[in-house]
């Protein structure tokens, strides 16, 4: 549901360790936009207090399996508010956060998606919160992957995008600068990080 198998620990640990270094801490809290089936999500939940994460996914399969994952990882009484929610854009939860984070998400959405995301973090992040996401940038032939497209985008559309809702867009760099991850493909993709204005 998540990718391949092979791959799927060394894309857990890669989320929990660059989070850390981008200093999330037990008290902040966090939106995690496409959290599947909590891959990433269980390191998260464990690191944060009770009810700081926010899980929002847009299958209910997929969230229905991290439901089970999470029973699994003995985590339900973190309380992680975990919401299915087909239109992003829709999305009103009942609080601010200091970090929004989407894995391999962006990448999947086409671009009036992606703005609806965008507007969707720009009312819910905090003054000084953050929202990190991976992404492809560059101009390359779009692709798929299980029904979802594969975009390919350049620095100045996000800037743009970020713009239209408030929020300006900063370049950190390729994703494996960060911390080894061993996935080359996953090491290609740069880490954006969107501010209020």
């Amino acid at each position: 549901m998540v990718g391949p198998m092979r791959e799927w620990q060394k894309r857990r640990d890669f989320q929990i360790g660059f989070l850390k270094q981008m200093g999330i801490k037990p008290g902040h809290y966090l939106m995690d936009i496409g959290c599947g089936t909590l891959r990433g999500g269980i390191p998260i939940i464990e690191l944060l207090e009770a009810g700081h994460y926010y899980g929002l996914e847009s299958r209910a399969e997929v969230l229905a399996e991290g439901k089970k994952e999470l029973a699994d990882a003995g985590l339900e009484n973190k309380m992680p508010q975990l919401v299915h929610s087909p239109d992003i854009a829709a999305v009103s939860l009942d609080r601010k956060f200091d970090f929004a984070w989407a894995f391999s998400v962006l990448i999947h959405m086409n671009d009036d998606i992606l703005r609806g995301c965008l507007g969707m973090v720009g009312r819910h992040l905090n003054e000084n919160g953050g929202f990190y996401a991976n992404v492809n940038l560059g101009e390359r032939m779009d692709g798929h992957w299980q029904g979802f497209p594969v975009v390919f985008r350049t620095m100045s559309f996000y800037a743009d995008a970020a713009k239209q809702n408030g929020l300006r867009v900063a370049d950190l760099g390729k994703q494996g600068s960060f911390i080894e991850s061993g996935v080359r493909a996953m090491d290609e993709k740069n880490i954006l990080k969107f501010t209020r204005e």
